[in-house]
């Protein structure tokens, strides 16, 4: 057992340390930290240069206000700032930082100076600090405001510095960071230079969608709606992605709150369930959201890195955000924007859950040949797949993905969802009931070879009927097509065999997937994918896998990229459900036959490779309990 320690009080500089785990925990902190104090300081213009991913230098230089000679010690003093003087002052914080922490840690576990030039002073003083510990202090050379200088950081604590990732990501999230706090700040200038080179000069004065412009893909900015909703004191403004941008991962939500960038679940419910209706499940929209609201109403105090918040009344705020950003959908006139799953997200109260129910993609979004068709369309119609296939010249070999039929959404069959194109009612007398259906009974019967079982035909254009000796057994065709396609994938994994492209995809890349892709490169190569860096945030794809449809290569990478933890399996799965036919293709008999001999070769036939069930089958007397026979 240890011995009993007395207590006694912790020496100043580990006690800054300690504060500094809690403020500062990589140079993307340090950054943020310093921009904020320069724009409490009242500075149109901040700049900030790093090197090697802030490890050896960080610096922060703006045109703010400045501090006296007298005060630059007690700003690297621990609980001195300018921003609170009593009790009061915290109900209703007006600035970003206010506990007088930042400074103070920051130069705890680094060599730190800082240079400044007060307003009303002839000339500037600087303090330099060294692991927490005053060095020297006294006049310096500066013509206005602040600089603010961090070397070396985390160089006196090693366990901290080893935790650090790479300075490529290191420099990404100081991008984030700055990026999320000029969006705010629309009235100051921001510039960016990493290792000597310029990232990014955004000019003071700008509009929201021109400075979104320098960090997210154009196609993303040219369908921005703007709102400006207001309601009890909670005004929501901003703007909203057009739903039919949507991507796979949600780092395009920016969330703020009387100017604070912040990451709040009540704020992300409250956009997400204004798109209900218009996304699936697994998407997220484009979102840039300012709230403001009486500042009483909101503590900002929750932690001291101050990214989270709560919030008086979660429901008003709730309330606010779902109307502003509903006010930006129904304000378009197209109609997947005025839909009336949108009108009906908006009249729906508050429950503090996201709805479960099932969300479907925009028609707007799809392209045309990925439509549902409805009665009275101009659809065409085709009575079997050779019919389709003389008409589009589509290949009709089982190793090559089967066309998709204009009657089916691939992305409900690819979330499991159990959507099915309407029916002529010239089709049948029976509800439900087509001329495909009826046919079932009049075809003849095909043996599977080898298996004991016959092949009776398809229904719905989805399910391969087979009688398994007494037993009735239905296999939908997606599973198990993507089965077939996974396991022939594993076979030839490393082949790498590429369709050339004529014309070379381009893609453009947020820094986020711009990442993903280096981690991917190689598994997208082995793949078939011939890809190719244009600039850093844009690539080109000059081949494709030949089981891919070139209108869906495009679609396959966005959605590969919009997940971060991939693995190479789940890009063939992936790949497999893109390539696969769909629920709602017209199978003749011998391609039905050909799928279905190839499933049974299959291991772990009875699941698709998301986990779905991809065959169901019914006894005798199971069918005599579901007819109530017994």
């Amino acid at each position: 057992m240890t011995r009993r320690a007395n207590i006694r009080p912790l020496p100043q500089g580990l006690r800054n340390q300690i504060a500094a785990g809690e403020v500062v925990e990589r140079p993307s902190s340090v950054v943020k930290e310093l921009v904020e104090n320069s724009l409490d300081a009242g500075a149109t213009r901040v700049d900030v240069t790093v090197e090697q991913g802030g490890r050896t230098l960080i610096v922060v230089q703006d045109d703010g206000w400045g501090i006296p000679a007298e005060e630059l010690e007690l700003a690297v003093t621990r609980h001195a700032t300018s921003k609170i003087h009593e009790l009061g002052d915290l109900a209703a914080i007006g600035s970003f930082g206010f506990r007088g922490e930042a400074l103070p840690s920051i130069a705890s576990v680094s060599h730190f100076k800082m240079t400044s030039k007060a307003e009303d002073h002839d000339e500037a003083s600087h303090v330099e600090v060294r692991a927490g510990e005053v060095e020297s202090s006294g006049p310096a050379a500066l013509a206005a405001g602040t600089r603010v200088e961090v070397r070396g950081l985390f160089s006196n604590v090693p366990a901290r510095l080893k935790f650090l990732k790479t300075d490529t990501t290191e420099h990404k999230r100081i991008t984030d960071i700055l990026s999320r706090i000029s969006l705010a700040h629309l009235h100051a200038g921001f510039s960016l230079t990493v290792n000597g080179r310029e990232s990014f000069r955004l000019p003071p004065r700008q509009k929201l969608a021109d400075r979104l412009a320098a960090f997210w893909p154009p196609q993303v900015c040219e369908k921005l709606l703007p709102f400006d909703a207001e309601r009890d004191g909670y005004r929501a403004h901003g703007v909203a992605g057009h739903p039919s941008q949507a991507q796979g991962r949600g780092d395009r939500i920016f969330l703020y709150v009387n100017g604070r960038a912040v990451a709040d679940k009540v704020m992300l419910r409250a956009v997400r369930q204004a798109y209900a209706g218009m996304l699936l499940s697994r998407e997220f929209p484009q979102a840039c959201l300012f709230l403001d609201m009486p500042a009483d109403q909101v503590d900002v105090n929750v932690h001291p890195a101050k990214m989270e918040v709560r919030f008086i009344d979660e429901k008003a705020v709730f309330s606010a955000i779902r109307r502003g950003v509903v006010q930006a959908l129904t304000s378009q006139q197209s109609a997947p924007d005025a839909s009336p799953a949108t009108e009906a997200a908006a009249r729906s109260s508050y429950s503090g859950e996201m709805p479960d129910r099932p969300w479907s993609p925009p028609s707007g979004s799809a392209e045309p040949a990925k439509r549902s068709h409805t009665p009275g369309g101009d659809a065409p119609k085709f009575s079997s797949y050779r019919e389709y296939r003389a008409t589009y010249g589509a290949p009709s070999t089982m190793d090559v993905p089967l066309p998709v039929t204009p009657s089916r959404k691939p992305e409900a069959e690819e979330a499991g969802e159990d959507s099915r194109p309407e029916e002529d009612a010239s089709l049948s007398a029976h509800p439900g009931m087509t001329d495909r259906d009826s046919e079932v009974s009049r075809r003849a019967e095909r043996p599977l070879s080898g298996t004991g079982m016959e092949y009776l035909g398809q229904v719905a254009d989805t399910y391969l009927v087979i009688r398994e000796g007494g037993r009735l057994v239905l296999v939908d065709q997606h599973a198990a097509h993507e089965r077939v396609i996974l396991e022939a994938m594993r076979r030839d994994r490393t082949r790498g065999d590429s369709q050339p492209l004529g014309i070379p995809l381009e893609m453009a890349l947020h820094p986020a997937e711009a990442e993903v892709l280096e981690e991917l490169w190689d598994g997208l190569r082995s793949m078939g994918f011939l890809l190719e860096m244009d600039g850093p945030n844009r690539v080109l794809v000059k081949g494709i896998p030949p089981t891919l449809e070139t209108a869906k290569a495009r679609e396959y990478l966005s959605a590969a990229l919009g997940e971060r933890s991939r693995g190479l399996d789940e890009l063939w799965t992936m790949l497999a459900c893109k390539s696969a036919i769909k629920a709602g293709q017209p199978l003749a008999d011998d391609e039905a036959l050909a799928l279905l001999d190839e499933w049974m070769r299959c291991p772990e036939r009875e699941y698709c490779p998301h986990g779905r069930p991809a065959v169901l089958r019914w006894s005798a007397a199971d069918m005599e309990k579901l007819f109530k026979r017994k």
